[in-house]
């Protein structure tokens, strides 16, 4: 039998090239968004006394389910691996003897991970230590969101989702929770749970404030919602939340900055670029560079003024006089 094989036309794959170039640009700008509407909270792994080389490993290792290249192990590999087995077999001889021991846990945890950077084991070796960290250290965020964030990777979404859900049950205004939440829903393309969690949220934040002033930063939330917003290119819902979060949030350089990413995303370079410079100006200086890499990239991807059809028109005029 003769297989039939249909290829796509050269404009046809152009018209693809560019729909994903597009995809991909809103998805960058998007989760941006999302980073920036709780840029304030100043949360960032790196801060942790455990391990910064969790951001990376989270990187090089292959997620659950798809097949991982087999790791090259030279002689300098072997002996950092026994060196490091050494050490945990000895953090774990401690635990046994003291299982709350915060310090062994912790180097235990670092320890592993190390082995996982090296391909001599897996961030799934952690989840045991962390979640015994995350229970002595309810107040620590930080914590619980490692172990919210190693779940997912590793394949154990509902898992993740728990920890995020268990955090905001202990504090509904965990912005640090519930922005993992979301990504997590998104990243599971459940777009109007995320949109659902956000406006439970909200819905209920005046009450939880009355009780408890600034238990929920609702500013915060609506930001976050209209970066889900923007992500589903329901733009005029976003910049809606935008107009009203800049009204009420004059001296705030984030509404700022989000709605100008989805008049970028929309191709109003202009109003972008107008936008940008006011975050610009009221940004906290450590948020200053990257907003100005923003203006730069957007004066990048804006093209030349086209004065192909000017010089026509003075062609054509000079040709009527002659």
């Amino acid at each position: 039998m003769n297989v039939v094989r249909v290829q796509s036309s050269p404009v046809s794959r152009k018209s693809d090239r560019k729909r994903f170039g597009e995809a991909k640009q809103r998805r960058r700008i998007t989760t941006g968004l999302i980073l920036v509407c709780i840029a304030v909270g100043g949360f960032f792994l790196g801060r942790s006394t455990l391990s910064p080389l969790f951001g990376s490993i989270f990187q090089q290792q292959e997620p659950a389910g798809q097949n991982a290249a087999t790791p090259v192990v030279d002689s300098t590999t072997a002996a950092k691996q026994t060196e490091l087995e050494t050490q945990a077999k000895g953090f774990e001889a401690v635990l046994q003897r003291q299982p709350e021991d915060r310090t062994a846990l912790t180097e235990l945890v670092n320890t592993r991970v190390e082995l996982a950077r090296i391909g001599a084991g897996s961030l799934r070796d952690t989840i045991e230590p962390l979640q015994k960290l995350a229970k002595l250290n309810p107040n620590e965020n930080k914590y619980s969101i490692l172990l919210a964030q190693t779940k997912q990777h590793t394949g154990d979404l509902e898992g993740a989702a728990a920890v995020y859900r268990s955090m905001l049950e202990a504090k509904p205004g965990n912005m640090e929770a519930m922005e993992g939440l979301v990504t997590l829903l998104m990243a599971q393309k459940r777009p109007e749970a995320a949109i659902g969690l956000l406006q439970d949220t909200l819905d209920t934040a005046p009450k939880l404030n009355k009780i408890q002033p600034k238990t929920v930063d609702e500013t915060s939330v609506k930001l976050l919602l209209a970066s889900v917003y923007a992500d589903q290119q329901r733009y005029k819902e976003a910049i809606a939340i935008y107009d009203d979060t800049i009204k009420t949030n004059k001296d705030d350089f984030r509404p700022l900055w989000g709605k100008a990413a989805v008049l970028q995303l929309q191709g109003k370079t202009d109003e972008a670029k107008s936008l940008f410079n006011a975050a610009t100006e009221l940004a906290p200086a450590k948020y200053k560079d990257q907003i100005k890499a923003r203006i730069k990239q957007l004066e990048a991807e804006t093209p030349p003024p086209d004065n192909s059809a000017n010089e026509s028109s003075s062609d054509d005029s000079e040709s009527a006089s002659q």
